[in-house]
């Protein structure tokens, strides 16, 4: 099957993009040094083009009503204008489908964006959930063919939006987003203040002869043009989940409690009837083996590169594996996220990695791995 491309490609290309395939996409993987995007994003701005998300639209009698049955977390709390905080798409046996952040528009009216990999599914998930449900009001559209999208991230990332004449968006809060706004000389569909670096930033949703400007302006305006290779190493060390990766569907990958360790406020327990409710209730008083936790190798083993699958050990026991691991930029030296034994899952304790043979040491710590935002300041 033919790799679906980004609508701004030929514009990556000017920028001097080199591509390769992710999710089923082909995509801007860098721009000459992964490394120099990385500290970019860490220490001054970054833009990146992530236009192989899903965009879908939920709108009508009954969008929220079927967001509730489909999400872990109460999102009808969610105000208009505001972005709910991560929530989980759980199947019936309660292993996580996706992590989602759905956009409240209005009062039935929603904008969800499913990771790459499951945007096909999730598609079809909405729409027979609405069917099984019974609401035929409920439109469910895909956007993807009309918008694509943008991140601004990085320390820096509200000078950027002064220089684009868009210094309202320093005013939004967290999670806060605008409709119809006006930035870098294009109109964009939506503007938030998100990301998923780990640093300050926003995120532009526009249609693409629209985003072209803005993602110009953003360059000429001192961002630097990232892709995704440096994307990947950024949000290990920031400690954020990848579908694939922290967690899936296969049973035999995934235990049912990596719903629960997804992190605080993705799951609301006072609430009934979401699917996969039952299996995550029966997870919870089963009590949790497993807890996600993350890596930093220690001096004498800096060049040891964890990778997905490399197992831990403690005293020659098998305690655990890695889900993600990478170099990091900014500490040098190894980094990854993994799931342990909750025995062993101890701050500060030392572990060890086994990567292609041999076998170096890590401490055990929380996230972010590295320091964040002006911290990393030169």
């Amino acid at each position: 099957m033919s790799l679906r491309r980004v609508p701004l490609r030929s514009l990556h290309e000017d920028l001097g993009a080199s591509f390769g395939e992710f999710a089923g996409w082909e995509v801007p993987m860098s721009y000459g040094s992964v490394v120099e995007e990385h500290m970019a994003v860490r220490s001054s701005v970054g833009i990146f083009d992530i236009s192989h998300m899903g965009r879908m639209l939920v709108k009508g009698p009954g969008a929220t009503e079927l967001l509730e049955r489909i999400y872990t977390k109460r999102v009808s709390k969610t105000r208009s204008g505001f972005m709910s905080g991560p929530t989980l798409v759980l199947n019936e046996w309660a292993r996580v489908r996706d992590d989602e952040m759905p956009y409240r528009l209005g009062e039935d009216e929603w904008l969800i964006v499913p990771n790459a990999a499951v945007a096909d599914a999730m598609l079809d998930h909405f729409r027979s959930v609405a069917s099984s449900m019974g609401l035929r009001g409920v439109e469910i559209v895909d956007l993807r063919e009309k918008y694509s999208l943008l991140a601004v991230q990085g320390p820096r990332a509200m000078e950027v939006a002064e220089r684009l004449g868009a210094s309202w968006i320093a005013e939004l809060r967290p999670l806060e987003f605008r409709v119809d706004a006006e930035i870098g000389g294009a109109r964009a569909y939506i503007v938030s203040r998100s990301g998923w670096t780990g640093e300050d930033g926003f995120e532009v949703i526009a249609e693409h002869g629209e985003a072209a400007k803005i993602l110009r302006a953003a360059v000429e305006a001192g961002a630097r043009p990232a892709g995704i290779a440096a994307r990947d190493t950024l949000r290990i060390e920031a400690g954020f989940v990848l579908g694939g990766h922290e967690y899936g569907e296969d049973p035999r990958r995934w235990p049912c409690a990596v719903a629960l360790r997804y992190g605080l406020g993705a799951i609301d327990w006072g609430k009934t009837g979401f699917i996969g409710e039952e299996a995550l209730r029966a997870c919870r008083r089963e009590g949790q083996r497993w807890v996600r936790v993350g890596l930093v190798m220690k001096k004498k083993h800096a060049r040891l590169v964890p990778r997905q699958g490399s197992q831990i050990y403690v005293d020659d026991v098998l305690v655990g594996w890695v889900t993600s691991g990478t170099f990091s930029p900014v500490i040098k030296r190894g980094v990854a996220q993994a799931y342990v034994d909750t025995r062993y899952a101890i701050p500060e304790e030392t572990v060890e990695v086994e990567v292609r043979g041999k076998r170096g040491e890590a401490r055990i710590q929380g996230f972010p791995l590295v320091p964040l935002g002006s911290a990393t300041k030169k």
